[in-house]
């Protein structure tokens, strides 16, 4: 797994010429583009949610673009539209901004539930319908979507439906005062991104997000990925909790995890690890959970607590000799 290894490092030292002091957030946005998954990165105004998203698709030699989401916007504006053209006498598509490898769907949740559903079909399915006629979108495809908390003015809570589509959520966070400094300098004549090189073509990304699924996961890890969904369902502060969508986004990342770390095998360190950025989106709390502030990341980290790590060799009865 050496060749994903390489891969991946080369990816995560380009993107953190851009995001400073911010390595094991660059590291799971990596994972999601080696799942190719999407990511959905939440957290407050100012902290480089954008930048990250920019960073990571400018280091790609893929096709890029960028949804401005607004109260305004229809879901034509993103899948396309059909227009009459009197000249041929037949409806033509014009592609929306979806149509490309990598999207950034900016600020997606300032854009109406309706708008935000566009989405849907397009994250699960890589394709999108307009008036009846399926358009294929170009592989490998992402969408990377950023968002405030939904407790700033003018937002809208994401369908529960499209959150279970982002395998990843992360958060940045602010910066230490080192890092907060060094922003500052690099700034300082020009923005970095405006320098940075691309790295790594859409051939090579889909040699590896192959790859990836041939890392080795033993029974009993895939039993304790879903004893660890489960448990989310159980849980007496859920009201829904993960779904088998969970399951797989667990699996898939601890997989990418392991060959970004050089191994051909899983471990339970990869699942714990990854057990909070998959799955506590997914968890719905009750309402005497939230009366009493408790969050999903705190639901997940007790569930991990208390659940056994299941013991034997995790390289699996073919690496034994």
């Amino acid at each position: 797994m050496t060749d994903v290894q390489t891969f991946s490092d080369r990816l995560i030292n380009n993107i953190e010429k851009v995001i400073v002091g911010k390595r094991s957030t660059v590291e799971l946005a990596v994972s999601a583009l080696l799942c190719q998954g999407h990511l959905l990165i939440e957290d407050v105004p100012g902290v480089g949610k954008t930048m990250l998203a920019r960073s990571l698709a400018r280091s790609l030699g893929c096709s890029f673009s960028r949804i401005q989401f607004t109260p305004d916007m229809l879901p034509s504006d993103v899948t396309g539209v059909s227009i009459f053209n009197q000249e041929s006498r037949v409806f033509e598509f014009r592609s929306g901004p979806i149509m490309a490898q990598i999207v950034l769907a900016d600020e997606i949740n300032r854009a109406t539930p309706k708008t935000q559903a566009a989405l849907l079909e397009a994250m699960e399915e890589r394709q999108v319908t307009v008036d009846g006629v399926t358009h294929s979108l170009p592989r490998p495809f992402m969408v990377q979507a950023t968002q405030n908390p939904i407790e700033y003015e003018g937002t809208f809570p994401l369908p529960e439906a499209q959150v279970d589509r982002f395998l990843l959520r992360i958060r940045l966070g602010y910066p230490s005062k080192e890092d907060e400094i060094l922003v500052m300098e690099r700034q300082q004549y020009r923005h970095p991104i405006e320098d940075l090189e691309v790295v790594a073509s859409a051939e090579e990304l889909s040699k590896m997000q192959e790859d990836v699924k041939g890392i080795f996961v033993s029974p009993a890890l895939k039993r304790y990925i879903v004893d660890l969904t489960n448990q989310t369902r159980q849980h007496s502060e859920v009201y829904l909790g993960a779904s088998p969508r969970g399951s797989l986004a667990l699996y898939r990342t601890s997989q990418a995890r392991a060959a970004m770390l050089g191994r051909d095998f899983v471990l339970p360190d990869d699942i714990k690890a990854l057990a909070v950025p998959t799955l506590a989106h997914r968890v719905i709390l009750g309402p005497s959970a939230r009366l009493r502030d408790v969050n999903a990341r705190q639901v997940v980290e007790e569930i991990l607590n208390n659940l056994p790590v299941p013991g034997g060799d995790p390289t699996g009865p073919r690496r034994q000799s």
